[in-house]
């Protein structure tokens, strides 16, 4: 069983932040489609006046409905892949229902946080020390004051979960699947 998580990201985007964040445009948008591809997920792109469909937050926010993420050029690659790791940490009944709201609870959150940053390692120009340094940036809030020190020190209870859910083999490698419970 996995334990009660000791360190939650808050998710509440610093939409006003000036911080500089790497945004889809500059990983390009080929790369962004071809990872999530493997996921089953499909990458929309919008207009840079248009709004987003399905984003919680609003701004440049990724959106979320069903197997598709929304997004701009300018649309932070954190938010891109923040919002499609929820669609791959949801259970199947959750997943059918999407629209806008991922929901879940602290431990997803948590797993959430965690596979954005392993995936981050899987886009050129990106990797994992660019997306906790964007999360960070951008507003993500970890008990022990950063992304880095979270994964480092205060991860374990999140990857067990991962692994409990066959998102993570055992050595800590991405499997490629869905939560499937």
């Amino acid at each position: 069983m996995v334990a009660a998580p000791r360190s939650v990201a808050a998710t509440t985007p610093d939409i006003g932040s000036s911080a500089r964040v790497v945004t889809v445009s500059e990983v390009g948008l080929g790369p962004c489609r071809d990872l999530l591809a493997r996921f089953g997920m499909e990458v929309v792109t919008v207009g840079s006046a248009q709004p987003i469909p399905g984003s919680y937050w609003g701004d440049n926010e990724a959106g979320l409905v069903g197997s598709r993420v929304y997004c701009r050029a300018e649309t932070p690659v954190h938010s891109l892949l923040h919002e499609s790791c929820h669609f791959i940490c949801m259970d199947a009944r959750r997943r059918a229902m999407l629209d806008r709201d991922a929901g879940g609870d602290f431990d997803e959150e948590n797993a959430v946080c965690w596979l954005q940053i392993a995936l981050a390692d899987h886009l050129e120009g990106m990797g994992a020390a660019r997306m906790m340094a964007d999360m960070d940036a951008w507003g993500y809030t970890f008990r022990l004051g950063s992304a880095s020190a979270w994964v480092e020190e205060d991860s374990g209870d999140t990857r067990a979960w991962l692994e409990e859910k066959g998102l993570l083999d055992a050595a800590g490698r991405i499997t490629w699947r869905l939560r499937t419970d």
